[in-house]
């Protein structure tokens, strides 16, 4: 029997973690679970935070998902494993994992530091790859989904016009190391595929962040770049990870969303 739409795109019954899952785009990443009748785990350093928006979640749904809030530094190795263990205690696995956390300093070419390559290198890109260890278990069995986030970044180069000193620069960090997201996405595609598990990536662009966004000059240089004219907003992302995380995308894996006013088109 074909399904329908609604029951394609529906997530009832299944758990999806979302690391960051209460920042700028984490919240709608978060939002777009629940809305589909998956239960939650958010995680970040924050536990407070994560916990909090669990609570609206839980609250918006009318009590239909169960939702968790849970610490995660991902800058501590032994940090994702014992996140599994937490929560086993609520659910006994995970079918989709978001790795969504990044947390970083604004740098030009000419102020980045070795320790400041390092940190990005490995926020950016290492605690996917710890994450999705810790959780490849939980994903065989369910033939789950990983979705990783890149970056309009990942795949195109600042343009250096845009910048003016250090305050908005994208480090080159950045953009390295959610590369590296994007080959470790296919790579994942292709050898999780025994297991039933499709991994998918969403690169967003340009998303600013509401303080940043006060700066009208910056923010008309940045929606110039884009056919669309305007940057992105939060409900925008909501839809590609709509398709890439439930049964409405279940022949797409291995493939990298550009989600960025068609920023890349030029």
């Amino acid at each position: 029997m074909n399904k329908t739409l609604q029951q394609l795109f529906s997530l009832k019954g299944k758990t999806a973690l979302v690391t960051g899952g209460a920042g700028y785009l984490g919240t709608a990443m978060s939002e777009t679970f629940a809305e589909l009748g998956a239960n939650l785990v958010i995680a970040s350093r924050d536990r407070a935070k994560c916990e909090k928006k669990c609570e609206e979640l839980v609250c918006q749904s009318g009590g239909s998902i169960k939702a968790i809030g849970l610490e995660l530094d991902l800058l501590k190795k032994e940090s994702a494993a014992e996140l599994f263990t937490k929560i086993h205690k609520h659910f006994p696995a995970i079918d989709i994992l978001v790795n969504n956390a990044w947390a970083g300093n604004k740098n030009s070419w000419e102020s980045i530091t070795d320790k400041d390559w390092e940190y990005d290198v490995d926020i950016s890109l290492n605690s996917v790859f710890r994450i999705t260890k810790a959780a490849f278990e939980d994903l065989k069995t369910t033939r789950g989904v990983i979705l990783n986030v890149g970056s309009l970044y990942s795949h195109l180069a600042p343009d250096y016009r845009m910048y003016d000193g250090k305050e908005f620069a994208n480090p080159p960090s950045y953009g390295a190391a959610k590369a590296g997201v994007i080959q470790f996405t296919k790579y994942l595609a292709s050898f999780l595929s025994p297991h039933g598990i499709r991994v998918n990536a969403v690169s967003p662009g340009a998303f600013p962040h509401p303080p940043t966004q006060k700066h009208t000059a910056f923010m008309e240089r940045l929606s110039a770049k884009n056919p669309l004219n305007r940057i992105g907003q939060p409900d925008d992302i909501k839809g590609a990870v709509a398709l890439l995380c439930s049964d409405a995308g279940c022949y797409i894996t291995g493939q990298d969303v550009h989600v960025d006013g068609g920023w890349g088109v030029w």
